[in-house]
């Protein structure tokens, strides 16, 4: 027994709040922070939109009991309902805090059914380029922009009026 050795841990991708590193350069360098990062999820067929954090880890109301796979057709049917979830980050510049990036993927859920349709790599790529600071919206459909712009400028009318003008002019459809 002595002579066991445990496997050594792995050091997997770490999701952290704030600034792992507080200035050192030791253990946590390269780590994630998701602080400022916020999903929005747009109900198309009710036309609202409403913040549901546990989607940062795929466990939303809308995704729990679900189960999801990359065929549309598994979520036909009687209660089929579909979603954007958007990914919208906020950073500061001079004149204060804004809406810096924001993405958007398609989700359709069918509770009933218990099963959704989604592709998970889009999803992780969009929340990534709203990191970035990146807008992609173009693929919603107009009433969806509506409800983001509108959610978006009342949630905050300072953040709306600092973010740069591609955002308002894609989310307005001009």
């Amino acid at each position: 027994m002595a002579n066991e050795q445990k496997p050594k841990d792995k050091l997997g991708f770490t999701i952290i709040k704030d600034d792992p590193t507080d200035g050192h350069k030791g253990f946590g360098i390269g780590s994630l922070s998701l602080e400022n990062v916020s999903p929005v999820f747009i109900d198309i067929e009710e036309g609202r939109a409403f913040v549901d954090i546990g989607a940062m880890h795929a466990r939303s109301e809308v995704e729990r009991g679900v189960k999801f796979t990359t065929n549309r057709e598994d979520s036909d049917g009687e209660g089929r309902k579909p979603y954007w979830l958007v990914w919208v980050t906020i950073d500061y510049k001079e004149d204060g805090p804004y809406y810096a990036g924001v993405t958007a993927c398609e989700m359709v859920v069918n509770k009933a059914k218990r099963r959704g349709y989604k592709i998970l790599a889009d999803h992780v790529n969009k929340m990534d380029k709203s990191m970035k600071r990146k807008i992609i919206v173009e693929q919603m459909d107009d009433k969806s922009k509506k409800v983001l712009a509108d959610f978006l400028s009342n949630l905050n009318p300072e953040l709306w009026e600092h973010s740069e003008e591609k955002l308002k002019s894609d989310l307005a459809n001009l």
